[in-house]
């Protein structure tokens, strides 16, 4: 007993380098976060080694990832923590354990998880051994729980947003239990640090600077499922990105449902703003990249920082939803036509070489043609660099569910003006940089030509060159030969 380790006098910093084999899981955990977690981490590894001697093999998790970027950097935590546990990690989904991390913006995204489901079950009838556990915004629906205890009953654990903290802590509980977990929570102020993270990429990351939203758009599910805005720590924030730039890392990504909000509430005060000057600051981090900005409170501050910075990079997701005041009005999105277009114009103004892209839908609930005139005329004047364009999905819960529809065949027709004005103003700005050399941050090889590798310029445009693998994680100098309408053909610069 001697030789365990008491996780009750273990600083939080020191748990990144603990060796779980020792921690004494036979006492009760302790009370505090995050070292409560990393008990059962310890807990969790005990159980995955008795059944790796029991089954011969080593146990393997997978980890599917629906909708956003903050869900993908949900999953990194989820499979760190695995990691831990003592899995070794696959992509496959005939895995011992299959997590799907979900995404609710849409209900077609809803059917997916349980289309796939039903193939899960299939694998789970030939393994019984197999756990499936569900997690992420779908869950947070209570109509999602009935549906699951109702008609898929062979799920293991089921938990949301807010406790995704708590995952070590649920993975002890399933292996103890029978049946069907559940542990869904409604909201939270909680936010948990230090835990562990396994990146997907060694050169770039996704970090966590907020979580949830109070903005509450008519026809979004968000903050019903991720809750009310809570800033993480400056410091914490900070702490992160100082251990993943000393990794390697050369490119960060701020994630928040809307970033200009950053730092309310905070006993410390600062600004998104605030903040990117002292991001800026970490050693090796060379890019900075941050997603959502609102327009309703994107600062004169923000575009200060940007206009000056040599690591943010030229490259501003701004969403519109839709070119019309009177639409804005119904999607309680508090701007108006004016107001984005004077934003946009303003940051053109100020940074000539800001790669704007944004979020448009189509089909609001009373909309009309004069509506998507509007659109297309702030998509004209603003010339976006790329734009998300959707058709407007009912979504249950939302206020605009029970708005008058649009019929679809109008939708359609008016999807295809905005996509064809969207397609003709991101030519006109890719043509914009042909012949120019840049850094591109090479991230991958091609899947379809072994002999090319892909890069990705600062104002987030693919470039296509002869490269090696041994380019993955570095920043090169390429001439941009020829433009292919949304990604460029390129030759890297030598000298």
């Amino acid at each position: 007993m001697d030789s365990y380790i008491d996780l009750e006098n273990i600083t939080t910093e020191e748990l990144k380098h603990i060796d779980l084999d020792r921690v004494n899981v036979h006492c009760s955990p302790p009370d505090f976060e995050p070292q409560r977690q990393y008990y059962f981490m310890a807990k969790c590894r005990q159980i995955v080694k008795e059944e790796n001697e029991r089954l011969d093999r080593s146990l393997t998790c997978s980890v599917i990832t629906f909708g956003c970027q903050m869900n993908a950097r949900d999953s990194e935590k989820l499979l760190g923590i695995l990691v831990k546990a003592g899995y070794a990690v696959t992509d496959s989904e005939d895995a011992d354990f299959v997590i799907y991390n979900t995404c609710t913006v849409r209900d077609n995204a809803n059917q997916r998880v349980y289309g796939r489901l039903g193939h899960l079950n299939a694998m789970k009838k030939r393994n019984p051994h197999k756990k499936i556990a569900l997690c992420g915004c779908m869950m947070q629906e209570q109509n999602v729980i009935e549906t699951l205890k109702k008609s898929y009953s062979f799920v293991d654990l089921v938990f949301g947003t807010h406790n995704l903290y708590k995952f070590a802590e649920l993975l002890c509980a399933m292996y103890e239990s029978e049946g069907m977990l559940i542990d869904i929570w409604k909201d939270t102020n909680t936010i948990v640090e230090q835990l562990p993270v396994r990146p997907k990429y060694s050169y770039k990351s996704g970090v966590n600077i907020m979580f949830g939203c109070n903005n509450f758009c008519s026809y979004c599910i968000v903050p019903y499922v991720r809750g009310r805005e809570r800033s993480r720590d400056a410091r914490e924030i900070l702490r992160e990105i100082e251990s993943l730039a000393a990794d390697g890392v050369k490119e960060i990504m701020l994630l928040g449902q809307n970033v200009n909000s950053y730092g309310r509430g905070l006993s410390d005060e600062i600004s998104f703003a605030g903040l990117l000057r002292e991001v800026e600051k970490v050693d090796g981090i060379e890019r900075i990249r941050f997603m959502t900005s609102h327009p309703k409170d994107l600062s004169d501050e923000l575009i200060g920082v940007m206009k000056e910075s040599g690591k943010i990079c030229r490259h501003l997701h701004l969403p519109l939803q839709s070119g019309s005041s009177r639409i804005l009005a119904a999607m309680n999105r508090r701007y108006d036509k004016d107001h984005y277009l004077a934003l946009a114009l303003k940051i053109r103004n100020e940074i000539p070489d800001m790669a704007i892209s944004t979020d448009i839908i189509v089909g609001f609930p009373g909309e009309t043609k004069e509506d998507v005139d509007d659109t297309i005329d702030v998509i004209r004047k603003v010339a976006f660099d790329n734009a998300f364009t959707f058709q407007y999905s009912r979504r249950t819960g939302t206020p605009a569910a029970a708005m008058e529809q649009v019929p679809q065949a109008e939708v359609t027709r008016q999807f295809d003006r905005v996509l064809s004005a969207v397609q003709e103003t991101a030519r006109e700005r890719a043509m914009l940089i042909e012949g120019r050399s840049l850094p591109a941050l090479i991230e991958e090889v091609n899947e379809k030509d072994a002999s090319l590798v892909i890069g990705r310029l600062s104002n987030n445009m693919i470039v296509h060159l002869k490269g090696t693998p041994e380019m993955i994680g570095t920043i090169r100098t390429v001439r941009l030969t020829e433009c292919r309408g949304f990604y460029y053909m390129g030759e890297m610069e030598h000298g």
